[in-house]
């Protein structure tokens, strides 16, 4: 009888147990944006900030761009980003990095920037539409006003991984090239890298 009333508490242990927590949800903390937070060691919105920041930051201090301004009278180049592809072992959405590489680029004041090839063809569709008959002729945007790029930025994302039961070594390279569009002469070439050593912890879920 004892055994039974000790099992049956038990039981009721592990039911009230289990029961706390099935309830119990997930913790959640507000951290600041550009908090870096590191969890799995892959690529992530930290490294994607500051490789577009850094390789800005070089690509606008090489000598083709006061090169650039001298021949045309100060004139700021013009800017499109390419593609950027991912070449590393996983998968990495390259249109965050792209648009880091893109804000970094208007926000330094150095170069202008135009839409990229996905974003033209929205707005030529509005300029076309415009051009019905619809829309007062005075506010109608023309079709063969646009600014054309001098240059265009584009690159790839790779990386190298060696490891072993329990922990790892990453590395990611970015590597990007800008390129004057009407030569197809290379003004400059970045390269940036990251490495990361990672320890699984030993008993894991």
């Amino acid at each position: 009888m004892n055994k039974v009333i000790r099992y049956a508490g038990v039981f009721v242990w592990l039911v009230a147990a289990a029961l706390i927590l099935g309830c119990a949800g997930p913790k959640v903390k507000r951290t600041e944006v550009d908090e870096t937070i590191d969890l799995s060691g892959r690529w992530n919105d930290t490294d994607s900030r500051l490789v577009a920041e850094e390789m800005i930051q070089d690509c606008l201090s090489r000598p083709w761009l006061k090169q650039f301004k001298a021949d045309y009278s100060h004139k700021n180049p013009v800017v499109i980003v390419g593609t950027v592809l991912n070449r590393s072992h996983e998968h990495i959405n390259t249109q965050v990095f792209v648009k880091n590489l893109e804000r970094a680029l208007i926000n330094s004041g150095q170069v202008d920037f135009v839409a990229s090839k996905e974003e033209r063809k929205e707005l030529r569709e509005e300029k076309a539409d415009q051009l019905k008959g619809f829309t007062d002729e005075a506010t109608a945007k023309s079709i063969s006003e646009e600014t054309g790029a001098d240059f265009m930025l584009k690159g790839s994302i790779n990386s190298i991984k060696d490891e072993i039961k329990g922990k790892y070594v990453i590395l990611y390279q970015a590597n990007l090239e800008l390129i004057h569009l009407e030569t197809n002469k290379k003004a400059w070439i970045g390269e940036k890298q990251i490495k990361k050593y990672v320890k699984r912890a030993q008993y894991g879920l």
